[in-house]
């Protein structure tokens, strides 16, 4: 039989229990999600209370869970452990959209007494106190519908309380609510027409006309390499996406840049490139014979073709920053030159960068009726997103279009 280990006064450590060169004590464990901890002590006794309190804790937390009587919170913590599969970046997502806006509220609340009615109030608040778009909110629901639905499978509730609640906000609310609308063709036209005249702004110029021209997402624009384009084939390849999180880092959360696979697989694609597009590539090309190459390196890539002033990536919140400086400062000139004309000045909405893909998809929407090359180009993942924005596009052009089957169809 092997020989018990003993600490230096001679008494016998448990297992899991070590004592340290510098006379302190620890105790490791694995929790019931199969991950480990170390507690620490000056005294064995001391540490072996803490092992106590640790042991009913767990025991405390189970029973609490099987009697319903345990936190929301409890129930996330649980569920998220399960979630081995999930990328880091959208683990970060989940974690911090819930660290923001549910652990000290709705998170407190017992799972047995949560009703469904519970759920569209805490929505609503969201919604109309906290001032989420229906998008945010629809990521929130996106980790509280299968936390519940867990709960469901362990027999600890009889249904999920958060079933129907995004279609009953989406409904009474209009289905509308919080869709991104694109930029007018002459909105475009003016915003693009100032970038290129403004010195202060023209080194966005490639990189905008690329977002306006593919209609990429922003972490594929961002994470876009050399090698991912053909400029004689006039090819893009999306193959993967540039994610900018918070993780945390030696007690602290910090932000950073993370490769990731595109949204969805059908986000893996080829795009066609247009004239525009290739003659902004070339620009950013010749320039940067001239000023130096992008030699930012993330998770082993290199060669990102679009980079800010320090020579690093976009970040997408510094691109949406500085959509807003243009807007304002475009809309500002363009109110006194409509003044001196004495016509109505062409204004532009603020909008995110997101908008830049909203408004490509309405361009192609335009002029493309076929639905599944529309979905493709854009990535979509189900070809309803695509219907949504191909409906919402083609209703303004429904008298054209009568009057253009009039004028076709002699049968009257």
């Amino acid at each position: 039989m092997a020989e018990s280990r003993k600490d230096s006064k001679g008494r016998v450590l448990r297992k899991g229990e070590t004592q340290r060169k510098d006379g302190r004590y620890s105790y490791s464990y694995t929790d019931p999600f199969k991950k480990r901890h170390t507690i620490y002590s000056r005294s064995i006794v001391e540490l072996r209370k803490k092992e106590e309190q640790l042991v009913k804790d767990q025991l405390d937390g189970i029973k609490g869970y099987v009697a319903g009587v345990a936190s929301v919170n409890y129930l996330f913590d649980r569920y998220i452990r399960t979630k081995s599969e999930l990328r880091s970046t959208t683990r970060a997502n989940y974690m911090y959209m819930y660290e923001h806006f549910v652990r000290d509220t709705f998170g407190k609340k017992k799972i047995g007494e949560v009703k469904y009615t519970d759920v569209i109030f805490f929505y609503q608040h969201l919604l109309n106190e906290r001032g989420l778009k229906i998008n945010t909110l629809d990521t929130i629901h996106t980790i509280l519908h299968p936390t519940f639905q867990m709960a469901v499978r362990d027999n600890i509730i009889r249904g999920n309380p958060t079933d129907g609640v995004m279609a009953q906000l989406k409904k009474t609310s209009g289905k509308n609510k919080g869709i991104r609308h694109a930029l007018t063709i002459e909105q475009q036209k003016a915003f693009v027409n100032y970038i290129e005249r403004k010195p202060e702004y023209y080194q966005w110029l490639p990189f905008l006309k690329f977002l306006l021209g593919t209609g990429c997402r922003i972490g594929e624009a961002i994470g876009i390499r050399w090698e991912d384009v053909d400029l004689e084939k006039g090819t893009i390849n999306i193959n993967h996406s540039l994610v900018y999180y918070s993780r945390e880092y030696k007690e602290h959360a910090i932000c950073s840049f993370g490769v990731s696979r595109p949204k969805t697989e059908a986000g893996i694609r080829i795009i066609p490139m247009m004239n525009s597009v290739k003659e902004a590539l070339q620009m950013e090309w010749e320039d940067q014979q001239i000023y130096g190459f992008n030699k930012t390196v993330i998770d082993g890539m290199s060669g990102f073709i679009f980079m800010n002033r320090f020579g690093d990536v976009h970040k997408p919140g510094a691109v949406n920053r500085v959509l807003g400086r243009i807007t304002d400062a475009y809309n500002a000139e363009e109110e006194v030159e409509a003044a001196k004309a004495n016509r109505e000045p062409i204004l532009l909405p603020h909008f995110s960068c997101h908008h830049l893909r909203h408004t490509f998809c309405s361009r192609l929407c335009e002029n493309e009726t076929n639905l599944k090359v529309i979905q493709t180009i854009m990535g979509h993942a189900s070809i309803e997103t695509t219907m949504d924005i191909y409906a919402e596009v083609c209703g303004d052009k429904l008298e054209d279009s009568m009057k253009l089957l009039e004028d076709k169809l002699d049968i009257f």
